[in-house]
């Protein structure tokens, strides 16, 4: 990325960019708004585009490498954008076993609603993905870093796959992000955002962003987020495009406390086990680094010995917020049993390693010392509750 403004700032421009928060553009005549609508060459109705969704967008384009890609009132507006482009009724859609919460219910509850089928797989193996295939699979779904087990998805393997069947792979790229992961080079063919997260990086923005490699998908995504709604505020597109111009150095910062307070917990009492990317007894640590590089990313999760009672009482040391959120600047714990997979089954998952004493960390930018004396007090608490 090379800057602020998709364009080559000219003398006396504002360096930030204004806020436009008109609903509504006016045309100089009949024949002008035409040749507008015609030629895609300006604004009329902000659910059809705005300044600051062009900006935006095309800060995030640059980041992936990608052309044209679309804002969405949030990362669940992406993904649905991305499933509604890839599938109609009748279609068969595959989705990993390990996908954040509202993407699983969204595949598994709301699109049968629309004709639409779908499956589970696990995302470490292509060839249960290829056991999972019917004649009308149509998509599929992954995310490299799994939410939240940091699981890493066998991407080579699933790439080949849809390529050979003509199938769209989608990736959620959220825990990754373009630095860890450059979908595109990688054979995806549909990647997205919750811009909320590391992208715009403060807890104050709700944004999604989805891009797709082919043209006519290109298209079609634009025009669904018009029909169906999927709006993004100018607001929230200006404050992401503020938290995106310091994206890779938070970013990296965040990455190395990561790896820093993975090894921590590992040696504190009261821990059960620590999943993180780049350590080596990661189930997948070779296949991590075959695809992620040194970029491990910003999240760790871990067991606690103890289950409900021990998580309240690390909770209740109230050093690390609980909040059911990620990519802040501010380290934060969640409890997907309570947040995120509250209505997966539980049998589902207990076979995901999900219990109750199991939390999702997004490591923040602080001191990495700071950071681990917090998590130490608090497992301390919970060892001893």
């Amino acid at each position: 990325m090379s800057g602020r403004y998709p364009r080559k700032p000219f003398e006396g421009s504002p360096l930030v960019s204004p806020l436009q928060q008109s609903v509504v553009y006016t045309a100089e005549s009949p024949s002008a708004l035409d040749a507008i609508y015609a030629q895609n060459s300006g604004f009329t109705y902000s659910r059809e585009g705005h300044p600051n969704a062009v900006t935006t967008a095309a800060m995030i384009d640059a980041l992936e490498g990608a052309s044209g890609g679309v804002m969405a009132g949030s990362g669940m507006g992406a993904v649905s954008l991305a499933v509604l482009c890839a599938v109609s009724a009748g279609d068969h859609i595959l989705g990993s076993t390990q996908l954040y919460g509202r993407s699983l219910r969204l595949l598994s509850e709301e699109m049968p609603r629309l004709g639409v089928s779908s499956d589970f797989f696990d995302p470490t193996d292509a060839a249960a993905a290829e056991a999972a295939l019917k004649p009308n699979t149509k998509a599929m779904l992954v995310e490299v870093v799994a939410n939240p087990t940091l699981r890493i998805a066998d991407m080579e393997g699933l790439a080949e796959l849809c390529a050979a069947r003509g199938i769209t792979l989608i990736l959620d790229n959220t825990f990754t992000t373009p630095l860890g992961f450059r979908a595109f080079e990688r054979g995806v063919d549909i990647v997205l955002h919750s811009v909320t997260k590391f992208l715009a990086g403060h807890s104050d923005a709700m944004l999604g962003w989805v891009a797709a490699k082919d043209e006519a998908m290109r298209d079609r995504l634009t025009v669904l987020s018009h029909t169906w709604g999927m709006t993004a505020a100018p607001f929230d597109c200006w404050l992401a495009e503020r938290g995106l111009l310091s994206f890779q150095l938070r970013y990296e910062r965040a990455q190395a406390n990561a790896a820093a307070l993975a090894d921590a917990l590992a040696d504190m009492p009261g821990i059960a086990r620590v999943v993180y990317p780049g350590r080596k007894d990661h189930p997948e640590a070779d296949r991590a680094k075959t695809l992620l590089g040194e970029n491990f990313g910003a999240m760790v999760s871990f067991e606690l010995e103890g289950g409900r009672a021990a998580a309240d009482a690390f909770a209740l040391a109230k050093t690390i917020p609980l909040a059911p959120t990620l990519g802040d600047i501010t380290t934060t714990v969640s409890h997907p049993v309570t947040s995120s997979h509250r209505n997966v089954a539980p049998e589902t998952l207990a076979s995901l390693g999900i219990n109750e004493g199991f939390f999702r960390v997004s490591v923040g930018v602080e001191a990495a010392d700071d950071i681990i004396a917090a998590f130490a007090a608090a497992t301390d608490r919970a060892r001893r509750a």
